[in-house]
């Protein structure tokens, strides 16, 4: 899949560390490749990393759908992350700020829906769990009033 062709889909497994790195240098090409700077590029692959960590960590592993999306002259990207492992027992607590289930530091589901244009969260207890993600590139920044 090019970031020219938005209607391909990517889906690569998520089962291991070594797949963790691979989807965090995925979703940096074709975010570069969409047309996101560097802050939006890096604002993705950390909310891309969370959701991939929880893939494997809490769901047993799974994988992750990336799809070039336009709308118009609008770029973007989506991500879903699948798993078939246990499911959120509690999605309000697990989206709540500082909530780890894993003892850890991590950025928790509510840190990475903050780092991304639209967030969804479909779960059910034996089910596994399915996070979408979408962030539109922005646009050139107006010029603040009295610059110039």
């Amino acid at each position: 899949m090019t970031a020219s062709d938005p209607a391909a889909t990517t889906s690569l497994p998520i089962g291991t560390d070594a797949d963790l790195a691979w989807v965090r240098q995925r979703v940096r090409q074709f975010a570069a490749g969409l047309g996101f700077g560097l802050i939006q590029q890096t604002k993705l692959v950390t909310a891309a990393s969370e959701l991939a960590r929880n893939t494997l960590v809490h769901g047993g592993g799974g994988r992750v759908e990336i799809t070039a999306l336009a709308d118009g002259p609008r770029r973007g990207i989506r991500l879903a992350f699948r798993d078939t492992g246990p499911g959120i027992g509690d999605v309000e607590l697990a989206m709540t700020d500082g909530y780890s289930s894993a003892c850890g530091l991590g950025l928790g589901l509510g840190g990475a829906k903050r780092l991304v244009d639209e967030f969804t969260l479909d779960s059910r207890p034996g089910q596994g769990a399915v996070v979408t993600v979408v962030v539109w590139v922005a646009g050139v920044p107006a010029a603040r009033a009295g610059s110039g």
